[in-house]
């Protein structure tokens, strides 16, 4: 199961009610999160969300425009100045890491815990950050180097085999207890192990978040896999013909054309131009989306919450500002 919480969802700059890219996303029901990009601000959204920067495991920072990742080294330094003292796993572009250097050279940044920096440009195979969640990288098309991650979360169901059990006369108890926890025991003189005794149901799901980038047809390998995309869409393609290729961003209809080319199952559309700034602005970007794209689709807004469950169904379990409830 993946969750995502979006802390900042406009394009370039803040607006009244959005803030600058910003991602949480956690894992198997459990505390741990990861946070994909982190624009000026974001530790305010992080606050309001009430998301603990104590159960931060990971940052994954698409690419070193300011609006992705401008909120890092405040972020970093009040992780430090909480008294964090666990690792934090570090994966960006290497300019990143050299101006982490930097401010803590210029800054007096101190932080009591380790950073494990990985160049986002070295990661060839999937990494697996803990037993439930690895992270892979796709290569986009941008001003600068940008990338998507896939998060592939998986979970193992343990369940005991009931009829061998009753065969064996183990009683039930805490006998079954240790089993269904994977400890071995002892029952009338021999070894009963775990593993014969457990019937392992393995899941996994993959979601694709992506950074900035003029051409989705990138991510049609990756996307195979793929249960769910998290795509800018920073224009309407009307505005995209105004404005020009220059900026190298993507506009609605070509990333529902996309989805709809590889009959994606679930789109989530993100990182809106300001201009956007009212309900009227980001109904065109659904309604152009809804004309080329047929399958499950929203427009996220910050502090929408969705979970993707281990079959592959995306459902919003909150929408709305924290301080609107």
């Amino acid at each position: 199961m993946l969750q995502f919480t979006f802390l900042g969802t406009s394009s370039g700059v803040p607006t009244l009610t959005r803030n600058v890219s910003g991602l949480a996303i956690h894992y198997c029901k459990s505390k741990d999160w990861i946070l994909v990009d982190a624009g000026e601000g974001t530790q305010h959204r992080i606050q309001q969300a009430k998301l603990s920067l104590q159960h931060l495991k990971a940052i994954c920072i698409t690419h070193v425009h300011g609006d992705h990742c401008y909120g890092l080294m405040g972020l970093l330094a009040s992780a430090g100045m909480n008294a964090r003292k666990d690792p934090i796993t570090l994966i960006a572009p290497k300019e990143i890491q050299q101006w982490f250097a930097v401010t803590c050279q210029f800054t007096e940044l101190f932080l009591p815990y380790p950073i494990h920096f990985i160049d986002v440009n070295t990661l060839t195979n999937p990494f697996q950050l803990d037993e439930h969640i690895s992270i892979d990288v796709h290569h986009l098309h941008h001003r600068v180097t940008s990338y998507a991650y896939g998060f592939k979360a998986t979970q193992t169901q343990r369940k005991l085999n009931v009829d061998v059990l009753n065969q064996l006369k183990i009683p039930k108890g805490k006998l079954w207890g240790d089993l269904q926890q994977g400890q071995n025991i002892e029952w009338n003189g021999q070894s009963v192990l775990s593993q014969d005794v457990l019937i392992q149901n393995t899941q996994s799901v993959y979601a694709i978040v992506g950074g900035d980038n003029d051409q989705p047809e990138l991510l049609s390998n990756a996307c195979q896999d793929a249960a769910l995309l998290i795509h800018e869409t920073t224009y309407t393609q009307s505005i995209l013909d105004k404005v020009g290729a220059g900026p190298m961003h993507s506009s609605a209809k070509m990333v529902a054309e996309f989805a709809e080319s590889i009959q994606l199952p679930n789109l989530i559309a993100t990182h809106l131009s300001a201009r956007y700034h009212d309900a009227q602005g980001v109904q065109t970007i659904g309604n152009e989306i809804a004309q080329y794209y047929h399958g499950n689709f929203y427009i996220a807004d910050d502090f929408d919450q969705y979970e993707l469950n281990m079959h592959g169904e995306l459902t919003p379990f909150r929408t709305g500002k924290p301080w609107e409830k």
